[in-house]
């Protein structure tokens, strides 16, 4: 029979070795699990239609080349961003789940559509900028930002955007803050902006150029000025507000999140495989014809660039009336 203090010797030194075999068995797992990432297929949750979900699949099937396995773009919309953010927010920060983000970040938690920020996400790479134009019917006559502010003067216009609280909703409130009027904001659904403004359901919308390209080169649609400092490549004649002598500076940017405490060396080989792809000619044409500016950012840089946004457009909102959270 074991004396007691031979048997808690015993028992200590077998927990022990439990213990430093526990330790020992781990050590090289946690590293490998993200040393041979990826092993799997990645999921990038695509929150709007239109440009921004061609652009993401543009994106994800040059990644998957890059990765060695398969990225899906997947739809994931709704609330102005919120269900596609929400539901990657709910995901292990693995680096297997990751959001095609933006400015809707900041406009869906302060306008009340989510009860978490930027900070719940690490910024991946900052991909690129898109440009709002305003677009109206060529029948309508108005050629320019004065024009329709006159007739918008005389009876309120129904203005198209994405949604109340979206980015365009934002831009075209800070545009039409700028010119003096008060309009009727319609929302629509995805793609449908050229629809809406040819069967005379609004009067104008704010959207990307790409939704207007085939109704403008038909001559059924004129854009009549994009919200950026500078004119875009592909609309050259297109005067911006701010040379029409409205002072308005609205630029969506996009890129990639992924949950907050995603491992380091994760987000670092999905970046560099972003860089590749964004800084590669075969994107960049594609991007061009499409309106995208391809503007790509690292994961640190973005991470203060987008808690920088985040500044400006809650301090946009208030001043507009459209933040609801504090």
């Amino acid at each position: 029979m074991l004396k007691a203090t031979t048997l808690a010797r015993r028992v200590c030194c077998t927990v022990a070795a439990v213990l430093a075999g526990t330790t020992l068995g781990l050590a090289p797992v946690l590293p490998a699990l993200s040393a041979d990432f990826p092993k799997q297929p990645i999921e990038m949750a695509v929150l709007f239609g239109g440009s921004s979900a061609t652009i993401a699949q543009i994106l994800a099937d040059s990644m998957s080349k890059e990765l060695g396995v398969p990225v899906a773009a997947v739809s994931r919309t709704g609330a102005s961003g919120a269900v596609g953010y929400s539901y990657v927010k709910s995901t292990p920060p693995n680096g297997y789940n990751i959001v095609w983000n933006s400015n809707s970040i900041s406009t869906a938690y302060h306008n009340g559509n989510m009860d978490f920020d930027y900070k719940a996400f690490d910024g991946i790479a900052r991909v690129g900028m898109e440009v709002p134009a305003l677009a109206v019917r060529t029948d309508s006559g108005w050629k320019n930002l004065k024009e329709f502010a006159a007739a918008a003067k005389k009876q309120k216009m129904k203005v198209g955007v994405s949604g109340r609280g979206a980015f365009t909703h934002l831009a075209s409130a800070a545009l039409f803050d700028k010119m003096g009027i008060d309009v009727i904001y319609v929302p629509y659904g995805k793609g449908s902006a050229p629809v809406e403004l040819l069967a005379g359901r609004i009067d104008a919308a704010l959207q990307w150029p790409s939704q207007f390209k085939a109704q403008v080169d038909a001559g059924q649609l004129r854009v009549i000025a994009v919200t950026s400092v500078e004119r875009l490549p592909v609309l050259p004649d297109v005067p911006t507000a701010k040379e029409q002598g409205f002072d308005v500076d609205a630029v969506l940017w996009r890129g990639v999140a992924a949950p907050h405490g995603t491992p380091k060396d994760v987000i670092a080989k999905l970046e560099t495989a972003i860089r590749k792809v964004v800084t590669g000619r075969d994107f960049q044409e594609r991007a061009a014809k499409l309106g995208f500016e391809p503007a790509f950012l690292g994961a640190a840089d973005f991470d203060k660039f987008i808690a920088t946004d985040d500044s400006v457009t809650a301090k946009l909102m208030s001043e507009l009336g459209l933040k609801k959270k504090n």
